[in-house]
């Protein structure tokens, strides 16, 4: 009790290690990781695959793609200072993946490599003359 008769914090034990846990002799948060990490890999595969197939990027834009991989840089310095598991497989795939959509978007082109090919095919054509400058010797 705290001096104005509030309850204060109450620290509770862990229980044992492997007291409920434990599935045989694998460790049930290990095996979590390693099932999430195979369910969020194939989640990913139709979209790469897709846009492997097609080429087709556009519906995807640069500032999401580039603050993806911005954050997965950084979010890299978290991951590998955990001890090795699942979690550094799951974020390399993260990694490829995004560095991969981000790539592809550039190379093949989406909505930023139309706004510049359209922005250089306008500065390129001839400015249109008004009409009653055009008959003007």
């Amino acid at each position: 009790m705290t001096p104005n008769g509030h309850a204060g914090w109450v620290i509770l034990p862990m229980p044992p290690a492997g007291a409920i846990r434990s599935v045989g002799s694998m460790d049930l948060a290990v095996f979590a990781g390693i099932l999430s990490t195979g369910l969020f890999a194939m989640s990913y595969l139709p979209m790469l695959v897709k846009a492997a197939r097609t080429k087709d990027l556009s519906s995807y834009s640069l500032g999401n793609l580039a603050i993806t991989n911005v954050g997965n840089v950084v979010y890299s310095l978290y991951v590998f200072s955990l001890p090795f598991g699942p979690i550094w497989f799951l974020h390399l795939f993260y990694l490829v993946a995004c560095g991969l959509m981000f790539a592809w978007f550039l190379h093949y082109g989406g909505t930023w490599r139309r706004f510049v090919t359209r922005r250089r095919e306008a500065l390129k054509a001839p400015a249109a003359c008004p009409p009653d400058l055009a008959a003007v010797p």
